[in-house]
């Protein structure tokens, strides 16, 4: 029956239909010339400037690129959002709440994927702070299990990140990451195989549902063909087997200002060959391209990732930490409106029980009476 109606499984008709929206809207004109401060009806021509087609043109963005990250394409997914300012709080996709989750979430997988894990951590605290601080107004929505489910998955994806390249966030966002994930984080900072098990548990997870851009062959039904998810999967456990030696390493050189390569390889029971190849993985590793705000996704400059760098001359190692102030200011703010929402529920509070005691007073007069 498959074989018989190939089309029932067929991806390039899903992009057609997203691109054709796109193309007869002329959206990706529309949010250029915003951008540039022209004309928008004219860019928009005869169908784009209808409200019906606009939107149709504008949401199938935002469709395409979950479709490219379901079927692995994630620097295609990144260069759809070109036209789209993520850094625009009035953005048309702030205004459904399941789109603005479902945007940070495809785009921090994207980074996540492609090795950028600053990025994605960066993308990932930005959306999951606004959802812990907006969750008691959309409680009734019915969005809200949509919301939540992204959020406990975006949780682990931060989880992988962070422990992959170790990186300081809100306190807010890591005292929820600590409360859910802790012990598997402890865990995939420790390394070996204990805790490539564990990234691809949260993985599995969280990743979404990836889909073959083909159909299997119906001709020959011996073949097994291979699952999307288990093909990410081995994607993912590669880069992040490379990536592992980094908090490894990073825990013990924070340890030290200065040290031997034995000493550090007997104390981390490998040769020192073998250490001294990881060592310049870990350098190698540590700087990253990050986005600096700018329109293109994918563009970026080359910083250090990590407060911890070192140099090797010849048998020794010399490590230099560069410790960054806490922000204290974030702290206080929480905790300062905490404490005037517990002044304001106890004056109210007292209010009522003066009111009631004053209502209680008066019956027995107007009894009398």
């Amino acid at each position: 029956l498959l074989k018989a109606n190939p089309q029932v499984w067929n991806t390039y008709s899903v992009l057609n239909v997203l691109y054709s929206l796109i193309q007869k809207s002329n959206i990706n004109q529309q949010l250029l010339a915003s951008q540039q401060g022209d004309d928008v009806v004219e860019a928009a021509g005869q169908f784009g400037s209808r409200a019906l087609y606009k939107m149709l043109g504008y949401f199938s963005i935002i469709g395409l690129v979950r479709v490219h990250c379901m079927l692995g394409d994630y620097t295609l997914a990144l260069q759809t959002l070109e036209n789209i300012d993520l850094n625009n709080n009035r953005g048309l996709f702030t205004r459904v709440t399941a789109c603005h989750v479902t945007v940070y979430y495809y785009v921090g997988f994207a980074y996540l994927m492609l090795g950028r894990y600053a990025d994605a951590t960066q993308a990932f605290v930005h959306i999951l702070t606004f959802v812990a601080r907006t969750k008691h107004y959309h409680q009734r929505a019915a969005q809200f299990d949509a919301v939540n489910k992204k959020a406990e998955q975006m949780y682990a994806l931060l989880a992988i990140a962070v422990s992959l390249c170790p990186t300081r966030v809100d306190e807010l966002i890591h005292a929820s990451l600590r409360e859910k994930y802790g012990d598997q984080q402890h865990k995939m900072q420790r390394g070996g195989d204990e805790a490539l098990e564990v990234l691809s548990e949260l993985y599995l997870f969280a990743c979404p549902k990836f889909i073959m851009p083909n159909p299997p062959s119906y001709d020959e039904p011996e073949a097994v063909p291979v699952e999307p998810q288990e093909y990410q999967l081995k994607i993912f456990q590669r880069e992040a087997k490379l990536q592992l030696i980094v908090p490894t390493l990073r825990s013990f050189l924070k340890l030290y200002t200065t040290m031997s390569l034995d000493q550090l390889a007997t104390v981390l029971d490998v040769e020192a060959d073998e250490l001294r190849n990881q060592l310049m993985v870990y350098k190698q590793r540590y700087r990253q391209v990050k986005w600096t705000g700018n329109a293109d996704l994918l563009a970026g400059e080359v910083v250090p990732t990590t407060d911890l760098d070192f140099a090797l001359q010849q048998d020794m190692i010399f490590i230099a930490e560069s410790r960054v102030g806490r922000r204290y200011a974030d702290w206080f703010i929480r905790n300062t409106n905490k404490m005037q929402d517990l002044i304001n529920t106890m004056e109210s509070r007292q209010k009522n029980l003066v009111a009631s005691a004053g209502k209680a007073e008066e019956t027995p007069v107007e009894a009398k009476a």
